[in-house]
């Protein structure tokens, strides 16, 4: 990209339309939700991938080639993003790209690429796309101040300086725009932020180029960074002087580990903010026009884990008992032993005809809703393909309509 002029900005329909990215790790991480929402038809080219990528490919979200970038892999390509960590391959995937006139993000050098990504924001319906020179904390302040004069929130977004040691912050269930204000502002201020798959994954997007993120996800049957190692990455960057949120989807309380890090990092004697978060069992199921509550329907609402069968011996929830009461019952993590789960409820005595549903992917663009009774569940949600993340919820709610 030429420095003697400016960029021009313009907006690209790549709905339906072939991207390519090279290379799986950071900046690919925050460039791909974006570039899904938009329907871009994406394929990545690494020889490996951060757990988030991968998780996203195993949704069939993306398309990932597990082989390292060879010449031909553009074909048919719009738009181009080389974000490999060799920046010999980013030149070659840049040369390529220029041959076949098809523009091109370089990840390692903007200048040397024919594409830039501004620091970008949606709301309402509004796109900004923010433009700084090459400076990027520059750029995202602008697109900050701007976003949120948008929502009504005042003039820009500055929140003073950072807070010292480490923010664990509730992203919501999805939805970028369901993060609360204070941790939106925190994230802005961030020097690393340490993430999950369950979050607003849109909102890395959004994050400078020089912050720092690190995949810490955990995929259900699959790959995870032990929660150790999380506490350790934590510790250590915020005593080297960082300050560093912990992203993590819904409320950092609500199955989600958070205070097992609040308890690492004050015996750690490192500054704790915990910003509360919009918990996914409530804010997933009102998405999909369920009511977890309703006057005269229910007066009894049970939040329960679903990671282990009702037979498993470390399991702490109480089946039988479960099965005993009348209102609501919010299952999360629980699609591959959602089965067991309806039949220890029937063994225990609840009626096979309650009504059910799942929900899948809630609160993004993604969400899909699946209802029958309750024996009929698990062979509906399957026949569906249900996949998590999901949120399952039980009990007389789960029939109410909108309509009556």
């Amino acid at each position: 990209m030429s420095a003697a002029h400016p960029a021009y900005l313009a907006g690209l329909d790549l709905a339906g339309r072939t991207v390519v990215v090279v290379g799986a790790g950071s900046v690919a991480q925050r460039r791909l939700p974006a570039l899904l929402a938009c329907g871009a038809r994406v394929t990545v080219v690494s020889p490996a991938a951060r757990p988030a990528i991968e998780a996203m490919a195993d949704e069939g979200r993306l398309t990932w080639i597990r082989r390292g970038y060879t010449a031909g892999d553009l074909a048919g390509a719009w738009y181009v993003l080389a974000a490999a960590d060799d920046r010999s391959v980013n030149a070659a995937v840049s040369a390529e790209a220029e041959q076949q006139r098809t523009f091109c993000v370089r990840a390692d050098d903007g200048a040397a690429g024919s594409a830039v990504t501004p620091a970008a924001a949606t709301v309402d319906g509004v796109s900004i796309g923010v433009l700084g020179a090459g400076d990027h904390r520059r750029s995202a302040a602008v697109r900050d101040g701007l976003a949120a004069a948008l929502r009504g929130e005042g003039a820009a977004l500055d929140p003073g300086p950072a807070p010292a040691g480490v923010a664990l912050v509730g992203g919501g269930p999805g939805d970028p725009e369901l993060i609360t204000v204070r941790g939106r502002r925190l994230l802005a201020r961030a020097d690393v932020v340490i993430t999950d798959r369950l979050g607003p994954t849109d909102l890395l997007g959004q994050l400078a180029a020089d912050v720092e993120v690190i995949d810490a996800s955990k995929i259900p049957y699959g790959r995870s960074m032990a929660q150790e190692k999380i506490n350790e990455l934590l510790i250590d960057r915020a005593r080297a002087g960082a300050f560093v949120v912990r992203l993590k989807g819904g409320d950092p309380y609500l199955f989600g580990r958070g205070y097992e890090e609040l308890q690492a990092l004050t015996e750690a004697q490192v500054p704790v903010t915990v910003v509360p978060g919009v918990p996914s069992a409530l804010s997933v199921p009102a998405a999909a026009d369920i009511p977890v509550t309703h006057r005269g329907v229910t007066h009894e609402l049970t939040i329960v884990s679903g990671h282990l069968a009702p037979d498993h011996p470390d399991s702490l929830v109480d089946w039988p008992a479960l099965a005993a009461m009348n209102g609501t019952l919010v299952i999360m993590m629980g699609v591959a032993k959602l089965a067991a789960f309806t039949e220890a409820l029937i063994a225990g005595g609840r009626d096979p005809q309650t009504p059910a549903a799942m929900i899948s992917d809630g609160t993004t663009d993604r969400q899909r809703t699946v209802r029958a009774d309750l024996a009929g569940l698990a062979a509906a949600a399957a026949e569906a393909g249900m996949a998590p993340p999901a949120i399952t919820v039980i009990g007389p709610v789960a029939g109410l309509t909108p309509q009556g």
